[in-house]
């Protein structure tokens, strides 16, 4: 690769890694290209990347982002995953990596923060942030629904209650 190449890749690079708020760093060595192609194609779906880079170069693309302390991970084939949604990315892998022994989590970082692999799977077990929005969602729309049951319940009551008078009224004259 020439010097040209190379910066154009650690600037692409950068750029990706300025913007994730996730960067988790596995090891790859046995799979199978197959194999790798179905990992990204997963973690794809989910708004995340996977990458397999020199570790040179993503040491120097690290530089300045949020994620240098995790430079100490890149030995040997590493691959790294970089999504904005940091839960369903790092469900993603674990679960890949349950599946394909070939596949260890190193460790990662979220914004500032290094990770290491239990806690990779930590946050794997986390809701993601769509189950999280309808949680929260559910827990806004909860009070009012109770409120609109309360305040129909006496209306109901005192239809139920004309109603049986007519009935008496209607029946004891008839």
């Amino acid at each position: 690769m020439l010097r040209a190449e190379k910066t154009q890749v650690i600037e692409k690079l950068h750029a990706t890694l300025a913007e994730a708020e996730v960067v988790l760093v596995s090891h790859y060595k046995g799979l199978t290209v197959a194999e790798l192609s179905e990992l990204r194609g997963q973690v794809r779906k989910l708004g995340g990347i996977v990458r397999v880079t020199k570790n040179r170069l993503i040491k120097r693309a690290l530089e300045g982002t949020g994620f240098e302390p995790i430079a100490p991970l890149f030995k040997g084939p590493t691959a790294i995953a970089v999504a904005r949604e940091p839960v369903g990315v790092a469900k993603a892998l674990v679960e890949y990596a349950r599946k394909n022994e070939k596949l260890v989590i190193l460790g990662g970082g979220l914004k500032g923060t290094v990770l290491d692999a239990a806690q990779v799977k930590a946050l794997a077990e986390l809701p993601s942030l769509d189950v999280l929005r309808a949680q929260l969602i559910g827990l806004l729309q909860a009070p009012a629904i109770r409120l609109v049951g309360l305040l129909r319940a006496p209306a109901e009551r005192v239809a139920r209650v004309l109603k049986a008078r007519a009935e008496a009224e209607g029946g004891g004259a008839g």
